[in-house]
């Protein structure tokens, strides 16, 4: 077991989050329309809804309120017209950022995106500018509890394909290659073993520490204005907290 677990970072971000539910079930509800449009309604035939619903629920969103997102979705495809866009640039003294946006406006989402580097003391860059600075691979935290055998979970993970798995002090961080993250979601959840995150994500290879208070001010405003975009999906970066 080896890797470098982010989860005290995650439940920073859930605990920030629950104060904005409103926001990340608009972006979970997003995700569930493309994946409904991509694939159609029915999970059971369809992997991408089935990871979709799955993120929905580790953010607490009601059953009857992803049923109706569903529903929504499959009845009204023509209106499902949103783009996944990725933005990247740097923060402060060069901190690798990568945003994730899934939009009906592309302008308003790179102004919207542009400002919040410029207000946060970076910049936006070219395609490809900061991405090979990171890894794409699934990744699943689950909180440590009494209930939870190591050993057993281990195995559950590898046998279902997983990369790597490294052990924390609160959490197991369990490493996929983007192609087997479903199905090794899917192992866990058959094992009835409760996930904190569960997703595909770019994880750094290298992290940068900030030690001017003036850079650490301006990188959270960067990242709290794009925490507070309704279009913007998912915020990546190399910044060592």
């Amino acid at each position: 077991m080896s890797g470098h677990s982010k989860f005290a970072n995650i439940k920073h971000k859930k605990e920030k989050n629950d104060a904005a539910k409103g926001k990340i079930f608009t972006v979970i509800g997003r995700e569930l329309a493309v994946a409904v449009k991509a694939g159609g309604p029915d999970p059971n035939s369809n992997s991408r809804l089935r990871d979709a619903i799955a993120k929905a629920k580790s953010n607490n969103m009601p059953n009857d309120t992803i049923e109706r997102s569903i529903k929504k979705a499959a009845g009204n495809l023509d209106a499902v017209n949103y783009e996944s866009i990725t933005y990247e640039g740097y923060g402060p003294k060069g901190v690798a950022v990568i945003v994730e946006v899934l939009t009906d406006n592309k302008n308003r989402s790179a102004a919207n995106v542009r400002s919040a580097f410029t207000k946060g003391g970076g910049n936006m860059g070219t395609t490809g500018c900061v991405s090979f600075m990171f890894d794409e691979k699934g990744q699943i935290i689950i909180e440590k509890n009494d209930d939870l055998d190591a050993e057993e979970l281990e195995m559950i993970a590898i046998e279902a394909g997983a990369e790597d798995i490294s052990e924390e002090e609160d959490s197991f961080e369990i490493i996929t290659a983007p192609d087997d993250f479903s199905s090794v979601r899917e192992a866990l959840e058959n094992a009835g073993i409760e996930m904190a995150e569960a997703e595909v994500s770019m994880i750094p290879q290298t992290y940068t520490e900030l030690t001017d208070e003036d850079d650490i001010k301006k990188m959270n405003k960067l990242l709290d204005m794009l925490d507070e975009d309704d279009d913007v999906k998912n915020v990546y970066h190399n910044w060592s907290e």
